[in-house]
């Protein structure tokens, strides 16, 4: 186990191919996803947070609901849908990156958008009737609204990412782990597992926490200004 864990650690420092081929593939299908997520999530998320709570109480429940989604029944339904008998089959995304992205949309949308209406409510109605008061306009009104619910978003879009990032069984179904080309960082571990190369598969296990914890020191920074200190 030690072997095979040294092994991997040397793939990475003599900058095998092979091995940043998946992971620049895991950042590129995470990272497409969470920021399309994002873009869906947010505003919904944001206007959920605005609405009477008994007005939107159901669609509220449905969201909380979908953000506990199994990502094997995410990935049953995209599968479904790109397979050639599906609706979107004739676009042949199956078994390529694009069907892992939307998956991981799929996935991360929801609780984009559950934690976005939570940090909203919670500072949204005191900020517009007080920007309302100063007479802002309606674009200014929800600039100032996104940014003072900033932390509550970020933590939105953090959880969003870990959930993608980590992501095994759903990218799988719809990937299929074909080296090369939809092959990422959590399907290698399990590939790696399954041939007996604990070490290996841990070894790219610490990299993708390395990664992880990278991506999210970036946000953070850059949601302080560039500052480290607290605020």
């Amino acid at each position: 186990m030690l072997e095979a864990f040294v092994q991997g650690l040397k793939l990475l420092i003599t900058f095998d191919s092979g091995l940043y081929r998946v992971i620049s593939l895991s950042l590129f299908v995470s990272g497409s996803a969470v920021i399309l997520a994002a873009l869906f999530g947010v505003p919904l998320g944001t206007w959920l947070g605005l609405q009477p709570a008994r007005k939107v109480r159901w669609l509220t429940r449905v969201t909380y609901t979908f953000m506990g989604l199994p990502p094997v029944v995410g990935g049953l339904v995209v599968y479904l849908l790109l397979s050639r008998r599906g609706a979107l089959g004739s676009l042949g995304l199956l078994f390529t990156p694009a069907a892992m992205i939307i998956v991981q949309t799929l996935l991360a949308t929801p609780i984009i958008t559950g934690l976005t209406s939570v940090a909203v409510r919670n500072k949204g109605f005191d900020i517009l009737d007080t920007v309302k008061t100063l007479g802002a306009e309606k674009h200014l009104i929800l600039w100032t609204l996104i940014r003072e619910s900033r932390y509550g978003i970020f933590g939105a879009f953090i959880a969003g990412l870990g959930r993608v990032i980590a992501e095994v069984g759903a990218v799988m179904m719809v990937g299929g782990n074909i080296e090369g080309h939809t092959r990422v960082l959590t399907t290698a571990i399990v590939l790696e597992t399954r041939k007996g190369n604990f070490g290996f598969a841990m070894a790219l296990g610490l990299i993708l926490l390395v990664l992880a914890f990278l991506i999210n020191a970036g946000f953070y920074r850059l949601l302080l200004g560039g500052n480290d200190g607290e605020h």
